[in-house]
């Protein structure tokens, strides 16, 4: 919107023909973003409250969560409003991947308000059912990489880029893309919603790969770089940079609130949403593996509560203390603020690990 604007005023004033740049608009965005949270979260904070849209806290956890009950939860919502304002008005709105990865976005985020709706306002502990979450994702998910790959024009829009190697790119084809993003989009998005059952735990990991991703988008839209350092050249996909931006300037300022002792909780419309941005972003970018790799927490969470599952279902008998994992440091005898801190130390590392397949090639 602004950037139609800018582009239209540049006509008379060449001074507005900066706002065209997209490392600015990425600045922007994250700024834009940050604001828009801070203005309006302690409104919603206030308003969560006084509709007693409070956290339900499982009793056989940690005791240490009791005095969590009746925190304000669905506070994702405060994400999800940043970034679409943000991106509508600092994105390229003829771009169609920006519009691709923002309606998965709040398609998510709608499947999470009405689980959270149901579980809080309703006061049903089940929610949504398992089945029906899984049905809204899968469609959802299906729908915006089959449009992905309905509208490829180049091989390398459907490879799968194999990191620290210049050559290696699979073939996918049509229905590889599509079964690979699918699982991608559905499974990062539940990966962040299970990560996230600690103060500032979830959050703060997507902010990092978030701006991670913003750089791959950059370097994947720009002619000149991408040959450079190697990567596969996706015209457009730069413009997903002041999407990544925006969310990681939302998140930021959500954190604030969300800090320990969090004044309130992200819930599923924010957990499901930000996974399921994630995912499609590394789809377009073809950085699946990248982002596996940055998202090595999420990945940990998810695979303990299976392996759990697995081994109660088989043997009768549980590998951790409690799934998903950073429950079982807890009753380990970490302090919650050491499993978070510890695990977003993890998450920078790894995100380094990532950036460092930019060059290292």
């Amino acid at each position: 919107m602004l950037l139609d604007l800018a582009q239209w005023l540049s006509g008379e004033i060449r001074a507005f023909n900066v706002f065209t740049y997209i490392t600015l608009r990425v600045v922007l965005a994250a700024l834009t973003a940050l604001a828009i949270s801070f203005l309006v979260g302690p409104a919603m904070i206030r308003r969560l409250t006084a509709y007693k849209i409070g956290q339900a806290v499982r009793d056989d956890g940690p005791q240490t969560h009791l005095v969590k009950i009746g925190t304000p939860t669905m506070g994702g919502a405060l994400i999800l409003v940043s970034v679409a304002v943000t991106t509508l008005l600092w994105a390229d709105l003829q771009n169609r991947y920006v519009w691709i990865c923002l309606a998965t976005t709040l398609g998510f985020g709608a499947v999470g308000w009405v689980d959270d709706w149901r579980k809080v306002v309703h006061r049903n502990p089940k929610g949504l059912s398992a089945r029906a979450k899984l049905f809204w994702q899968s469609l959802i998910a299906f729908t915006a990489v089959a449009v992905l790959a309905w509208s490829a024009k180049l091989p390398q829009q459907t490879e799968l880029i194999v990191p620290f190697f210049k050559a290696v790119a699979i073939p996918l084809g049509a229905i590889g893309f599509v079964i690979l993003g699918f699982f991608v989009v559905v499974g990062t998005s539940n990966a962040v919603n299970l990560t996230d059952g600690l103060d500032g735990l979830a959050i703060m990991p997507t902010v990092r790969i978030a701006a991670a991703l913003a750089v791959f988008a950059y370097v994947t839209g720009h002619a000149v770089f991408s040959k450079y350092l190697g990567f596969p050249y996706i015209p457009g996909a730069g413009e997903l940079a002041v999407f990544c931006a925006a969310i990681a300037g939302a998140g930021l300022a959500f954190l604030w609130f969300n800090a320990y002792p969090a004044e309130v909780f992200m819930g599923d419309v924010g957990a499901l949403a930000l996974g399921a941005a994630l995912g499609i972003v590394a789809i377009v970018v073809r950085q699946e593996i990248v982002l596996f790799i940055m998202g090595g927490v999420f990945v940990v969470e998810t695979l303990s509560v299976m392996i759990q599952v697995a081994s109660f279902k088989l043997t009768g008998r549980r590998v951790f203390r409690m799934a998903p994992l950073h429950h079982h440091y807890e009753l380990k005898g970490w302090k919650e603020n050491q499993v978070v801190v510890r695990f977003w130390i993890i998450t920078m590392m790894l995100v380094l690990f990532g950036l460092s397949t930019l060059k290292l090639r």
